[in-house]
């Protein structure tokens, strides 16, 4: 059998490939490479399609993450909750901001940020929560929203692996103050480069995040606070516009091979992620948990089946964060999951052949 790749972004590039080049050749003959036309034309039509009145486009998600914190006011001495079970980038936003990350335990079914937790963690200095739609499914937004309008705090949305998914048929990104994405090209909708992006309906939040990314300035040489340089540039920009026209194809696509999954792998040795009610997943990553983990990877390698990790290490339990003194046992959920969990491939241009091949592997494991 012919090796099946986690991930294989050519077969995309080959579907859009004149709409690409040509675009990118008018870029590149009109010079116009940042901040310009191509960047507010995506910024409106993402805005439009995550059902917003603005987005900013920036250079990654963790700019994204790390300016939402700045333009909430967020800063030294403050705590933000955050899910332990999710990609580090989610931390550093409020790291770099001189704040403290809160980190609590995931769901031990659905996988997403244990709600029920929350509230123990709340202290005077806690200023908001990042709920993650992690692997493309939402998380509980009623449940986060009861307890931060309860508290009084922000929920953010880091909705970098969601783009598209829905909850209670509402698009992710248009929940808390501001919802951030990251378009890192394996993403659902992904930059040919790195790229970022905020959605917000909060005027004020959206003039303060263009200024910051632009060097804290909105007239040109003339800077009104310490600002950053974190703009998407033009090539970027154009081919997240062009992708945009396809990823509800692509995404339908993502959850017809996802139903295929959950219908016919028949193996008592693998668990399915819980899928939350009145949520419409987009499924970036298909998420299996197995207590053989390792086997199992070297057995769909020898089978020509090329699985991924996400996450093998919680964020607590990252050097980076061992000032925090979080210690293994703390979040047994997060650590279960890390310990025992695998990715399958899952995109667009899988062939119903080679799911079928995948699914076949597993069930003679």
């Amino acid at each position: 059998m012919e090796k099946i790749n986690f991930l294989d972004l050519k077969k995309q590039y080959a579907h859009i490939k004149t709409e690409l080049l040509h675009k990118f050749g008018e870029v590149l003959d009109r010079g116009v490479f940042s901040s310009g036309e191509y960047t507010t034309i995506f910024e409106e039509k993402f805005a439009q399609y995550c059902n917003t009145k603005y987005a900013i486009a920036l250079n990654n998600g963790t700019s994204a993450l790390h300016l939402a914190m700045l333009a909430l006011g967020i800063g030294k001495d403050d705590e933000v909750i955050v899910p332990t079970n999710t990609f580090i980038a989610t931390a550093w936003g409020v790291t770099y901001c001189g704040a403290k990350p809160i980190f609590v335990d995931c769901d031990e079914l659905t996988w997403q940020i244990e709600a029920e937790t929350i509230e123990s963690k709340i202290t005077n200095k806690t200023k908001a929560i990042i709920g993650v739609h992690l692997y493309g499914q939402p998380f509980d937004v009623d449940k986060l929203k009861i307890i931060t309008e309860k508290h009084n705090l922000f929920l953010i949305e880091d909705a970098s692996q969601a783009q598209g998914a829905t909850y209670k048929k509402q698009k992710t990104g248009s929940f808390g103050e501001m919802a951030c994405f990251s378009f890192y090209p394996t993403k659902n909708l992904g930059a040919c480069g790195e790229a970022g992006g905020i959605t917000t309906s909060n005027e004020k939040y959206y003039q303060h995040l263009q200024s910051l990314k632009n060097n804290g300035s909105i007239e040109k040489y003339y800077h009104n606070e310490i600002g950053f340089n974190m703009r998407m540039g033009s090539l970027e920009a154009v081919s997240l516009t062009i992708k945009l026209q396809y990823l509800d194809t692509w995404n339908q696509r993502r959850k017809i091979i996802a139903q295929r999954y959950y219908q016919s792998i028949q193996n008592e040795k693998i668990t399915f992620q819980k899928q939350l009610d009145n949520t419409d997943s987009v499924y970036y990553l298909f998420v299996i948990t197995t207590k053989e983990r390792d086997n199992l990877l070297s057995y769909l390698a020898k089978n020509n089946v090329i699985a991924g990790l996400h996450y093998p290490v919680p964020c607590h339990l990252q050097k980076a964060y061992q000032h925090l003194s979080y210690k293994k046992g703390d979040f047994p959920h997060a650590e279960f999951l890390a310990n025992h969990c695998l990715s399958l491939p899952i995109y667009p241009e899988l062939t119903d052949f080679e799911v079928d091949k995948i699914i076949d592997v597993l069930n003679r494991y």
